[in-house]
């Protein structure tokens, strides 16, 4: 305290000189005369003693403050310490209190505690199934007191009611009974384009949501339409929600409570249509190829068994009929009656020979699309390949749907160059067996017709 008015009144006397001596620069610029200076001088002095004393007065009052508060920290200082004394003592006598009352309020617990440990186990599992449970759906909010419920369990200092043990149990029973149930109730369903909308629901027990023939998914606080639908079980959902009584047949799925990993399975299966989308531009190509050679197939099928047809009905007829190709061979062994069978050998073999080109059309064809489909699979089987090798490069072996694609292509294509390639080998063997057929007919038929011509010659 002392060093510290020292330093203050060291500080007060610098100011003062300092104050002077700009006093003194100030009034010398004002006097004219040496006397005049000096009697300013007299005067600034008288007036800077008074100042210097007023100065020291505050001085002595402020040290006397500080004194006072000096005193006053030192009264508070004690009281406190007398205080903190006090409420030590009070403390310990509640922590004797507070442990004695611990240890009675444990034996009057007694087999209670154990019960609690049973309820409060019964409230957690029936937390965790509320959550997700289908049944959550159709009563919302159901579990909320589960949380307090459980606090006052575990607390030293409250204990549950009666009432909200019974709804405990009651709670339990009505999930167990629920999930035995199908029924129909009014929510809101959100649809896969963002749009809400309300309108009937069934719940299928615990397992599934249906709404107008969709399956729907439940996650605890909302409903949601599926973005995709399984294929193949919206008639029987539709079916169910119509139905008022009896048995009626439905998908479910039995391994979540909100839809699991089959009901994912088959809505992740992809379709044909996606998985043809897979083999990319050498499956579309395979595609085209292969319809191609399916309608020149069923193409010529058509026309052999129409030229069958008139030639069999030609082989029943004397007649020559320019209709069928036989007809026209026969046409040309009636023209030349008096041609000896050099002759009318070579001309029957002429006209056999105009005829088989428009017979045997399309067999070429078909038979370069059975050997180039499955070529072809195997090209894109080789690219897949080869864009698989490149995701691994890229990303790594961790991740295989990285690889999906590639290896999907590969074996997409290799698919559909078989799928064109057997029915088309098919197709020719039937066309070549029928055309085959047709030409064998008409040899046949030039020979008996040689054969009487040599009798009669």
């Amino acid at each position: 305290m002392k060093m510290k008015f020292v330093k203050s009144c060291m500080a007060l006397v610098a100011a003062g000189l300092l104050s002077s001596s700009f006093a003194l620069a100030q009034q010398s610029e004002k006097a004219a005369t040496l006397d005049q200076l000096l009697d300013m001088v007299k005067k600034s002095q008288i007036a800077e003693t008074a100042e210097h004393r007023q100065r020291e007065a505050e001085f002595t009052r402020n040290k006397a403050n500080q004194a006072n508060l000096l005193a006053q920290a030192k009264a508070t200082r004690q009281a406190e310490e007398t205080r903190s004394e006090r409420l030590e003592k009070v403390h310990s006598d509640q922590e004797l209190q507070v442990t004695a009352k611990r240890t009675q309020f444990n034996e009057r617990l007694g087999s209670m505690r154990e019960l609690f440990g049973h309820l409060t186990s019964t409230a957690g599992d029936l937390r965790v199934a509320t959550e997700s449970s289908l049944v959550s759906a159709q009563y919302p909010n159901r579990g909320d007191f589960l949380e307090d419920l459980i606090d006052k369990m575990n607390s030293n200092t409250k204990l549950p009611t009666i009432a909200e043990i019974e709804r405990l149990w009651y709670e339990v029973q009505r999930e167990m009974v629920e999930g035995g149930r199908v029924s129909k109730f009014n929510g809101v369903v959100i649809k896969p384009n963002g749009d809400r909308a309300e309108q009937e629901i069934v719940r299928i027990g615990a397992w599934n949501l249906v709404s107008n023939g969709q399956y729907l998914s439940f996650d605890g606080s909302k409903i949601e339409e599926l973005p995709r639908q399984p294929d193949g079980y919206s008639a029987g959902a539709s079916k169910l929600q119509a139905a008022n009584s009896g048995l009626t047949g439905v998908g479910i799925d039995p391994t979540g409570p909100t839809g699991g990993s089959l009901l994912a399975a088959l809505i992740n299966k992809e379709s044909l249509r996606e998985q043809w989308h897979h083999g990319g531009l050498v499956g579309y190509v395979i595609t085209g190829v292969g319809v191609f050679g399916v309608l020149l197939g069923l193409w010529r099928i058509l026309v052999l068994f129409g030229l069958s047809a008139k030639v069999n009905a030609q082989l029943k007829s004397s007649k020559p009929n320019t209709n069928n190709p036989l007809g026209r061979v026969l046409k040309v062994a009636e023209d030349n009656p008096k041609a000896d069978n050099e002759t009318l050998e070579l001309k029957l073999e002429e006209a056999v020979l105009k005829e088989r080109p428009a017979i045997e059309s399309g067999l070429a064809i078909l038979k370069i699309i059975a050997a180039v489909a499955p070529l072809l699979g195997l090209l894109g089987t080789v690219t897949g390949m080869i864009e698989t090798f490149q995701s691994i490069t890229i990303f790594g072996a961790g991740d295989p749907k990285n690889m999906a694609s590639g290896i999907s292509a590969a074996l997409v294509t290799t698919v559909l160059g078989l799928v064109v390639a057997i029915p088309v080998v098919l197709m020719h063997t039937l066309v070549n067996g029928r055309a085959k057929r047709i030409v064998h007919v008409l040899e046949e038929q030039t020979a008996g017709i040689i054969a009487e011509n040599a009798e009669r010659k």
